[in-house]
């Protein structure tokens, strides 16, 4: 219950009183000035909690399998019928507020399979911890990252990790991102701060393998007045395999928007952009034409990514906006990948944008207040955006 109840802020610093140069005592026998920290029993407490958040995750899946093989749903009967008359059953008792017909169905299919717990949650990123103390402040450092991944392997968790799992170094602190890391089937991989400074998710991830929010509130997103006025995380995707879909439905709209001015006044602004959208489409089971399915046989592989699948979460319609200028279209066409559009006549200058601009193709953003299940809305991020 320790990792629970102590605050995680407790555990930089206890980190930093470890890891200050000490002065040895003058006169041999005399208690320490300073108290040393246990770190070993810190350690072990973060690895305590680590493998309570694996065995939760373990039980949230299990029941919510279980729920999935027993949930059946109802068969319409014929009424009874009496010499060709159709009997019908009265009763003179008013039905109950609280009874369980009353309301169309039984409160204990509403309940049954509701796994909740503030570690864990279905469909989220697990977020892990372990303390290692980082001599070189908040950045680790490649021996600390080590380390890190030693701590798992001591925990017991190493074989139970998947890709997107989320491990928190809490001696580092609790400000940000600072500590947390992504693993990434085989290493921890650190946070990529080229379009914030708090961090987001590596490109070297694959975001059509996790729903859309699968890291909300585990990688904190930063809220930037201009750029990211809604704290909307990065995610990457590569939208060629749909270019001719987008082509086919690009539009150049207006849209009104409020901002905030730096003296806290809103604005109503209307500006232009492009606007286009593309379907991705659910595996039908051939058993069941009518019926849509999510087994392991039936997952739709991500294009030109092997061993990696479309999380259901984006099953549906994703509209895709980037801006109304003339660059904007240039940079959104590019994203479609050749064969979408006509080829354009670029000068020199253009081209020389382009080859700059083709590293960040595959940078959107999720506007998650336009987002819905079943229709997800991404913003292209351009290389003018960068801040680092």
């Amino acid at each position: 219950m320790r990792g629970i109840s102590m605050p995680t802020h407790q555990y930089a610093r206890l980190a930093d009183a470890y890891l200050q140069p000490r002065i040895p005592n003058p006169v041999p026998g005399d208690r320490p000035k300073v108290q040393i920290p246990d770190i070993l029993s810190l350690a072990m407490t973060a690895r305590a909690y680590t493998r309570v958040v694996m065995r939760l995750r373990a039980q949230a899946e299990s029941d919510a399998r279980a729920f999935a093989r027993s949930h059946v749903s109802p068969v319409s009967s014929r009424p009874a019928t009496r010499d060709g008359q159709v009997v019908r059953s009265s009763s003179s008792r008013t039905p109950s507020p609280t009874s369980l017909y009353s309301h169309g169905k039984s409160s204990v299919s509403s309940t049954r399979g509701a796994f909740r717990s503030p570690l864990v949650r279905l469909h989220r990123a697990p977020l892990l911890r372990v303390f290692v103390p980082s001599p070189e402040g908040e950045w680790l450092s490649d021996s600390s990252v080590v380390e890190c991944e030693a701590e798992l392997k001591r925990a017991g968790v190493l074989k139970l990790l998947r890709v997107g799992d989320v491990v928190w170094d809490v001696a580092v602190g609790d400000e940000g991102n600072l500590g947390r890391m992504v693993w990434d089937g085989s290493y921890l991989v650190d946070l990529d701060h080229k379009y914030s400074r708090m961090g987001e998710l590596s490109p070297y991830f694959h975001s059509l393998a996790f729903s859309p929010s699968y890291f909300h509130r585990v990688i904190r997103t930063g809220v930037n007045t201009v750029l990211n006025p809604g704290g909307n995380p990065i995610v990457y995707l590569d939208v060629s395999p749909w270019g001719q879909e987008l082509a086919a439905n690009l539009q150049l709209l207006q849209d009104r928007a409020t901002t905030t001015t730096p003296h806290g006044t809103l604005h109503s602004v209307v500006h232009w952009l492009h606007r286009s959208s593309f379907t991705i489409r659910p595996p039908v089971s051939p058993h069941h034409p009518h019926a849509y399915s999510h087994s392991q046989n039936l997952r739709i592989p991500i294009p030109s990514v092997a061993g990696f699948f479309i999380d259901p979460g984006w099953y549906g319609t994703v509209i895709v906006e980037a801006e109304g200028t003339n660059e904007g279209l240039a940079d959104f066409q590019a994203r479609c990948g050749p064969g979408a559009f006509p080829p354009r006549a670029d000068n020199v200058t253009s081209k020389m944008r382009s080859e700059k601009e083709r590293g960040s193709r595959r940078v959107y953003r999720v506007l998650r207040e336009k987002s819905r299940p079943g229709e997800i809305w991404i913003r292209a991020v351009r290389e003018k955006e960068r801040v680092m």
